[in-house]
């Protein structure tokens, strides 16, 4: 397919979209169907067409470029001459939710990181699209038992649905996209269904649009060759997390909401990880849990917010690490650190002569994992002036102006965070590409 056409195509793919949602709108408007029942048929409907991409295009880049304007598109219709019509079948939910934006990113990122392999893509899209479609179906209209999340509800009718149909999602992707023995696609598919419905569970304002497929996307890209006791013993791990954080989480303050969104988080670094690589990352909730026991903030869900946080610096650094094939866990763990430097600095209010020991613990801790990580994670060491500038920049903002961090605390810690691994990580990338293009033109 020509160039023109691939762009064409995707310029038609948008143009479907419209007509899709225009055609939604006016059923909706017929038969009387509510604002959630509309959400989803437009999330059906942009899911199914989404699994063909694989197959309808034969370069990668214009689903990148079908994923910019997908979101350029979701921008215009919250503006406000545009919401009251066709913007009303994505946002007439009355509760506030970023999925509309989450769902047209999570396609443009699992294709990516699928790199090409069909199984890795088609199974997050697909369980996204039918299952969480599914769940949210029945219990709207079967749901009895509820409980809630965060400001909103969902139902034990509805998550179970989405486990039963996840799970037969997931054996039929397997037998006909992998070759594995049956005993491990039943083992597999067991896990993801479990996995999946604990992530859709627990997710909030529409951020399973983003945790479900991509966390389900690492998980495969990890685990799909993994051996049967691998898998079991994976299980294992998983239902000891559930318990051990429903009974530790009191403790640390947490809601039951919380407490089972920590699951998620800490099964998720453990499964994908090397265990000295979650070290960090796990650090970055206990210090949170702290700092809210000893210097609450004013954000209403702040322990949900880490747990976003944490998803999308880690999610963000696996997707540069790919584009680039320069690894980049040591710059994972170096956000991680000035996370967990700013979150104890407002946990010790005017103690602040505890800072230097916390920071002198935390190189101590990067030094340990850094030590036995592999030659290609460590490839851009020894970067201790950049560890120093990680752990001194938030301390210093939540030393100096910790009112300034009362709101949108994790959002300004996560920014102060990673930009400066980020920005020492595009300077070594741009050295690098610099010198190999130097020594092509030498030859």
């Amino acid at each position: 397919m020509s160039v023109p056409a691939q762009i064409a195509l995707a310029f038609g793919s948008v143009a479907v979209l419209l007509g899709l949602m225009a055609l939604v709108r006016v059923t909706a408007l017929r038969w009387g169907l509510g604002g959630e029942v509309q959400r989803k048929l437009v999330h059906v409907g942009t899911g199914l067409y989404a699994l063909s991409f694989p197959w309808i295009f034969p370069d990668r880049w214009p689903v990148y470029m079908l994923t910019g304007l997908a979101l350029a598109v979701m921008v215009a219709l919250r503006l406000p001459r545009l919401s009251g019509r066709l913007g009303q079948t994505l946002h007439g939910v009355g509760r506030r939710s970023y999925g509309d934006f989450l769902l047209a990113l999570s396609v443009g990122l699992c294709f990516f990181l699928s790199e090409g392999v069909a199984l890795f893509y088609v199974l997050p899209i697909a369980v996204l699209t039918i299952s969480d479609a599914a769940a949210a179906l029945a219990g709207i209209h079967y749901g009895t038992r509820r409980f809630k999340v965060e400001d909103g509800i969902k139902s034990i009718e509805g998550t179970v649905v989405f486990f039963v149909v996840t799970l037969l999602v997931a054996l039929i992707c397997l037998m006909f996209l992998s070759d594995l023995p049956p005993p491990n696609i039943l083992a597999l598919a067991v896990m993801i269904a479990a996995f999946g419905t604990l992530v859709e569970a627990q997710s909030w304002r529409g951020f399973d649009n983003l945790f479900l497929p991509l966390a389900l996307l690492v998980f495969l890209v990890v685990h799909s060759q993994s051996g049967l006791g691998d898998l079991l013993g994976l299980a294992g791990l998983f239902f000891a997390s559930i318990i051990g954080f429903r009974a530790v989480g009191p403790r640390f303050g947490l809601s039951d909401h919380a407490a089972r969104v920590y699951v998620v988080a800490v099964f998720m670094i453990l499964s994908v990880v090397e265990i000295q690589n979650a070290i960090l990352p796990g650090l970055v909730l206990l210090a949170h849990a702290w700092c809210s026991l000893r210097s609450p903030g004013e954000d209403d869900y702040g322990e949900l917010d880490v747990v976003a946080a944490l998803a999308i610096f880690s999610f963000g650094w696996l997707a540069v690490g790919t584009a680039t094939g320069w690894n980049a866990v040591q710059f994972y763990g170096l956000t991680a650190i000035g996370m967990v430097m700013g979150l104890c600095t407002l946990a010790l209010g005017r103690r602040l002569l505890w800072v230097p020991a916390i920071a002198l613990v935390l190189m101590a801790v990067r030094f340990g994992v850094t030590s036995v990580n592999p030659p290609d994670a460590v490839w851009a060491e020894p970067m201790w002036l950049l560890a120093v500038a990680c752990l001194l920049i938030p301390s210093v903002a939540a030393g100096l102006a910790p009112r300034w961090l009362m709101q949108d605390r994790v959002l300004k810690l996560t920014v102060l965070s990673v930009l400066p691994p980020l920005g020492y990580y595009a300077a070594l990338l741009m050295a690098g590409g610099a010198f190999q293009a130097t020594e092509r033109m030498a030859l």
